[in-house]
């Protein structure tokens, strides 16, 4: 993860911004250097999704459930 990525991260977190943290941890899952680490984020992006009632929520399942992560 890049220090620009995980600053937006951090004052996402501080905001409260439910898209923004969806958006960054996919972006991170996207640009991870492995699939535990892609899957990691993506985990986080699915929660703060489902925590929003975000339609990405879906999306971001299927993912998961592609690399096994999820049923």
């Amino acid at each position: 993860m890049t220090a620009a990525l995980d600053t937006a991260m951090v004052a996402a977190h501080e905001a409260h911004d439910a898209a923004a943290l969806i958006r960054l941890y996919t972006q991170a899952a996207d640009t991870a250097n492995d699939l535990d680490a892609s899957c990691f984020y993506l985990t986080h992006a699915y929660v703060f999704a489902l925590e929003a009632g975000a339609p990405d929520a879906r999306r971001l399942h299927a993912r998961l459930v592609r690399h096994g992560r999820e049923a």
